[in-house]
């Protein structure tokens, strides 16, 4: 599951921006009952990446943003109260890295779903269904 986290430069803390995508991926794979798992642990990838504040935008502004885009199955976040507790839990995260001050108003979390069958890892094109199996092959053993 790809996440790609932006951010205005100054934002988080040297040790923030270094420590910012463990503790999403982290969160990721709570939020879904996934921490440890065998299939999916390590298919949590992505990138963070900083950008000038004079680059980054908000209100049509120069301003600290913070986005953090998720790419997930179709079959993720299945409910208002694991996405609730997903976005909660980004922006808190967040907020405690921050180096400087930076509204929760202004971190911005978006899930972007695949279509089923549009899940490709190593070279395979998984659907849901495939995916499900995996993930459970891996958690019993």
């Amino acid at each position: 599951m790809p996440i790609s986290i932006q951010l205005s430069q100054g934002l988080l803390t040297p040790q923030g921006e270094r420590e910012v995508f463990p503790l999403i991926a982290d969160a990721l794979l709570r939020a879904h009952g996934l921490d440890g798992n065998a299939f999916m642990t390590p298919n949590v990838i992505g990138h963070v990446t900083v950008s000038p504040e004079s680059a980054s935008y908000a209100g049509g502004r120069p301003q600290s943003l913070a986005v953090v885009e998720v790419k997930v199955p179709a079959t993720t976040f299945p409910d208002a109260s694991v996405k609730q507790a997903f976005v909660g839990e980004v922006t808190d995260i967040i907020d405690r890295l921050k180096a400087s001050p930076h509204p929760r108003e202004r971190t911005f979390v978006n899930v972007t779903y695949a279509l089923d069958g549009a899940w490709g890892i190593g070279g395979k094109a998984y659907t849901n269904e495939e995916l499900g199996a995996a993930i459970q092959q891996a958690a019993t053993g």
